[in-house]
């Protein structure tokens, strides 16, 4: 299908998530996604990584140019921070699961690299079914939003990161992704690899540990409703 300019106009993900999945049968069907044009150009899919049973659920942006040629999220220098951060605030890195509101690398090719390129709404629109199917399945205690693209797939725009950071939301998941079953805490905070280009990344970082904390204490006291 194309519109008027002659643009094609993909279905997105929702034709390609089985009802009834669990993780591994979502994984292995996101990996044929033709939902949005970012297949093509993209090495493949990448979709999550962490335990089925995890009680967190930390969700960023789109995978990175490193994700993208393994195969798995936040592998690069961003996931390396984002693993000491929850080490540091009480969370085990290992007992968190990790994924991306949009599966597939968007980037600008260069001579020498592949240069990141932001999703557009269409795009987190398209790739929106896998991740409400991916909380539907973990049903978490808490939903950490990293960064704007993840808290605009997930909170919409009223909710905005600098502002609304570091403190508990809830709201019934139900409102927005009928699959989900019950109340869920959400925490907003920055995205890791804006802490890698923070001009005081140490004042960053510690930011970003305190947020997390805030999880740790949240996980502590269990689910909300």
């Amino acid at each position: 299908m194309t519109d008027a300019a002659g643009t094609v106009q993909r279905p997105g993900a929702g034709a390609w998530v089985p009802a009834g999945g669990g993780i591994p049968a979502l994984r292995e069907a996101a990996a044929g996604c033709e939902g949005c044009e970012l297949h093509g150009p993209a090495t493949q899919t990448v979709f999550s990584k962490g335990s089925p049973l995890a009680r967190v659920v930390l969700v960023g942006e789109q995978p990175g140019d490193q994700e993208d040629l393994q195969g798995a999220p936040f592998v690069g220098p961003a996931g390396r921070l984002l693993d000491r951060a929850l080490a540091e605030a009480g969370i085990d890195p290992v007992d968190a699961y990790v994924t991306n509101a949009v599966k597939h690398f968007r980037f600008t090719p260069t001579p020498k690299r592949r240069l990141h390129q932001t999703p557009d709404a269409v795009h987190v629109e398209a790739c929106r079914p896998w991740l409400a199917a991916e909380l539907a399945v973990l049903d978490p205690d808490v939903v950490v939003c990293l960064g704007a693209t993840a808290v605009r797939a997930l909170l919409g725009p009223t909710v905005r990161v600098m502002r609304d950071r570091g403190r508990l939301l809830t709201r019934y998941s139900g409102a927005s992704e009928p699959a989900a079953r019950r109340t869920t805490w959400w925490l907003v905070t920055v995205h890791p690899s804006a802490v890698l280009r923070a001009d005081d990344e140490t004042a960053a970082y510690g930011a970003l540990v305190a947020d997390l904390r805030v999880v740790a204490a949240a996980l502590s006291l269990g689910s909300p409703g």
